[in-house]
């Protein structure tokens, strides 16, 4: 399997392998993300355990640890005794251990230890406190299972709470570094795969790059046969209960609604208990719940808007999901025109998403006339702007037009965007004010005219114009 590059998390785990002290961190996130093969790129060069949980008795996994620790003490003494508990085998581990350089303990996919013993936090609380802190270890923590990951290690009520030295929450790859892994595809055709794949490394490697958008669509997702074809249920159903409601809320925010009491309306649901299932989706990466991005309390304002953030599963309860019957008796085919006739308004959205993320990455390279303290989207009742970029302090705000269309942009878009702008009252009568608009298909020359003058500032592919 290829090592999607991981660079600021590889950082991040040998700035904390360094540390005098003994280390223990969780690593958490979604399946497929790339958890197991950055921990094992890491610890590759260094004195390690490595030890992958499966669905087994305790008794087994017991076994299949301490032959982990036979391979690492290169102990054949070890294989023939039978241990009745965990403390036994960490007392073995610990008495034969040369310390003197840091060893890596790494448990991967905790979760199911958790649930075929459910002491077992406390067990090893117990060895953290007692043994494991005096020592020069790194015990590093996995697991995929986001919600037991949360409260078997890192919530208040968890034994282990308060023990850990860090955490990083893995996420898919940003859509900047999407690129370095697809370097031959043009930005046209890296926004649509993005659309369709995200940036899960795992469903990264199904794409073949001598096929069209629309062939891998129907090789890789339609095909009843193929791996992601019944991804999204295996995920829900392995994190949830109620399953149904979390279809029907993912489907229904997929067909368009995104205002809480529209998806409870449509789903006959009271507001109010539809706010834990929308909580959890969030905790778990599936969803975000967004803001106008003047908005001073995000958290308190009644704007919000529920959007899938995952693009794999917002392209699948978008197509799959409501054509799998279609689908299972291989009417391939007619789905795939369904989604040819729809593409380009599907990836439209995920187009300003992308062009948001690279406001960011522009801000973070000094390439804006100004530091923005934050960006995203901004609308009302009435008008919608796809990017917003401030910073309060200096009173400049960046007003953005995103632009997915065949034809060359032209002047006329930034009169619309000026217009716009207007509607947005953050000190309207105090601020400096810039333009900008991301375009797939260029600009004609008159906007590019009024570029050269200062009057917009506009981007193409990866990269602001000069």
């Amino acid at each position: 399997m290829e090592f999607f590059d991981r660079i600021k998390e590889l950082a991040a785990l040998n700035r904390e392998y360094q540390q005098r002290h003994a280390n223990f961190l969780v690593l958490y996130g979604r399946r497929r993300v790339g958890k197991t093969r950055l921990l094992k790129e890491f610890i590759q060069d260094k004195p390690h355990i490595y030890f992958l949980v499966d669905k087994q008795l305790e008794i087994d996994l017991r076994r299949r640890f301490q032959q982990s620790i036979g391979y690492f003490l290169k102990d054949e003494v070890l294989g023939k005794i039978e241990f009745n508990d965990w403390d036994g085998l960490f007392r073995y581990w610990l008495d034969r251990t040369d310390f003197s350089k840091k060893v890596v303990l790494v448990i991967d996919e905790f979760q199911y230890l958790v649930k075929v013993n459910p002491a077992f936090p406390s067990i090893l609380q117990r060895w953290w406190d007692e043994e494991f802190q005096t020592k020069n270890v790194f015990l590093i923590l996995c697991g995929s299972l986001m919600n037991m990951m949360y409260s078997s290690t890192l919530s208040y009520q968890s034994p282990l709470y308060g023990r850990r030295t860090g955490q990083i929450r893995l996420e898919p790859i940003s859509f900047p570094d999407f690129q370095e892994f697809f370097p031959d595809l043009t930005f046209q055709q890296l926004v649509e795969f993005y659309s369709v794949i995200g940036g899960v490394p795992k469903y990264m490697e199904f794409v073949n790059l001598q096929h069209s958008i629309f062939e891998n669509i129907r090789t890789i997702i339609l095909d009843r046969n193929a791996y992601l074809y019944h991804e999204p249920r295996f995920i829900l159903s392995e994190e949830l209960t109620e399953i149904m409601t979390y279809f029907s809320i993912l489907r229904t925010i997929a067909e368009g609604e995104h205002k809480i009491g529209n998806i409870a309306a449509k789903l006959h649901l009271p507001t109010n208990r539809l706010t834990k299932y929308l909580e959890l989706l969030i905790d778990l990466g599936l969803l975000e719940r967004q803001v106008p991005v003047t908005e001073e309390q995000p958290q308190k304002s009644k704007k919000g808007l529920y959007f899938i953030r995952d693009y794999f599963f917002r392209f699948w309860f978008h197509y799959v999901f409501p054509f799998q019957s279609l689908l299972e008796m291989d009417h391939t085919d007619f789905v795939l025109e369904k989604i040819r006739a729809d593409f380009s308004h599907f990836v439209a959205p995920v187009f300003e998403a992308i062009s948001q993320a690279l406001v960011g990455h522009w801000n973070a390279t000094d390439q804006l006339p100004f530091k923005p303290e934050r960006w995203g989207r901004w609308w009302s009742r009435q008008q919608e702007i796809d990017v917003v970029a401030l910073n309060a302090s200096s009173r400049e705000i960046l007003f953005g037009e995103c632009k997915w269309t065949q034809q060359p942009v032209g002047p006329e878009v930034l009169l619309h965007l000026k217009q716009q702008a207007q509607s947005v009252k953050w000190y309207l009568n105090e601020r400096t004010e810039y333009f900008l608009i991301i375009s797939k298909s260029g600009f004609t020359p008159d906007l590019k005219r009024l570029a050269a003058r200062g009057e917009v500032l506009l981007a193409r592919d990866f990269g602001l114009l000069k």
